[in-house]
């Protein structure tokens, strides 16, 4: 893509190795995905800038569909063109994808043993320190004076009583608008690039992509109720609907999958504990449900079908707007909208964290100090994400 700030300045196969390594070590879910990206693009490989960041962080928090998935995607448009956003997405999703398919085999067996199940709670805990470190290294950035720290304040505080996907994209909105009324910096206009700088065939591709989204959305609602047809729409109709993603996911897929009779109540959740255990973006659970479904083909030819169906409507509509986003979030009266938009963000994660926290992943004694001692390797001790991943998976199996 050229005209549009992503022209390639490195290969797919650089792109997919790196991601191919965090998607063998992010745990923790699209919250601390987002903080091993920072870290892994921003601060060691130097591919974007703090800012470029931020701003595509907050384009993928405003579209449907895997907000990780969606920025690693970009990450690699920008790094490698199209190619290299392929390789991005194929990297990171396909060792998770992987491992459902073997857990949707090896599910109930895994479960009955002691020591695997506290192996599994320690990734989690793990988990809870990622995401601690993310939201700290990032409200450094993105909040550093009271105005902006006042505002993440409120985004968290307005997710703690409407935690839904209303309520996330309320924060996003409130954060623009009061970025736009009080946090303008003032000052002579800055040059700005022209959308019409944008190439021509860029321009029809994106057209084509959002085409593509909303087409594939109407045919996923006329389409079949079973078979593999059945199964695609599924899939697609639930990532195309979704704002958040993450967990957000998981009511729409419910309602795909158990309610028709697919999958029992029981095998869901059994997917959904497995999920949260594994490396790479939560909607990698497709993999799980579509080889277990009892509506088309199932095996890898069914977790295949619902993987490519959940993550293909986040990728074509980011496709489609990413170009003009870069363009547009540098004109002057945007700038104070994504300085709000950036701070509302830092809440989002900050209240998901507190969601983390409280729900299910502290549940003994032991569990504070071994995701503290996980925090502290992290932060004072800079060791790397996976050998803190072991710590608490052997901790956790431990105690």
């Amino acid at each position: 893509m050229k005209g549009d700030g992503t022209e390639p300045k490195g290969s797919a196969v650089e792109v997919l190795r790196a991601f191919f390594v965090l998607g063998l070590t992010s745990f923790g879910g699209p919250v601390a995905h987002f903080g091993y990206f920072r870290k892994e693009f921003v601060e060691k490989r130097g591919w974007l800038s703090a800012d470029d960041y931020a701003g595509l962080l907050a384009l993928c928090q405003f579209l449907p569909g895997p907000a990780s998935s969606q920025t690693g995607f970009c990450i690699g448009l920008r790094r490698a063109g199209w190619r290299g956003g392929l390789a991005a997405w194929v990297g990171f999703t396909l060792p998770s994808a992987l491992l459902m398919l073997a857990l949707a085999h090896w599910i109930v067996p895994f479960q009955s043993v002691a020591m695997a199940r506290g192996a599994l709670h320690g990734l989690q805990l793990a988990a809870v320190a990622v995401v601690a470190q993310a939201v700290w290294v990032m409200a450094r950035s993105l909040c550093p004076d009271t105005p902006r720290r006042a505002l993440a304040l409120l985004a968290a505080a307005i997710l703690g009583l409407q935690p839904d996907t209303f309520g996330q994209i309320l924060v996003l909105v409130i954060g623009a608008v009061i970025g736009r009324l009080a946090l303008s910096q003032g000052g002579p206009a800055k040059p700005a690039p022209s959308v019409a700088g944008i190439s021509v065939a860029t321009n029809r591709i994106a057209f084509a992509c959002m085409t593509m989204f909303l087409l594939l959305l109407v045919l996923a609602f006329l389409g079949p109720d079973g078979g593999a047809l059945g199964l695609f729409g599924a899939f697609y109709r639930a990532g195309a609907l979704v704002f958040g993603g993450g967990h957000v996911v998981l009511p729409l897929l419910r309602d795909a999958v158990v309610v028709p009779g697919w999958i029992s109540p029981q095998l869901f959740l059994a997917g959904y504990g497995a999920a949260q255990a594994v490396p790479g973006p939560l909607f990698t659970v497709a993999a799980f449900l579509g080889a277990v479904a009892g509506s088309g083909p199932g095996g890898a030819w069914g977790a295949a079908i619902a993987t490519v169906a959940i993550f293909l409507p986040g990728l074509l509509v980011v496709a489609a707007t990413q170009p003009y986003w870069q363009i547009l979030r540098t004109r002057p009266n945007l700038e104070a909208v994504m300085m709000g938009v950036n701070a509302a963000v830092v809440g989002l994660l900050g209240a998901a964290f507190i969601n983390l926290l409280t729900l299910s992943t502290v549940q003994n004694f032991w569990d504070l100090p071994i995701a503290g001692a996980a925090l502290l390797l992290l932060t004072a001790g800079h060791a790397r994400p996976i050998l803190v991943v072991l710590f608490c998976a052997a901790a956790g199996a431990v105690l």
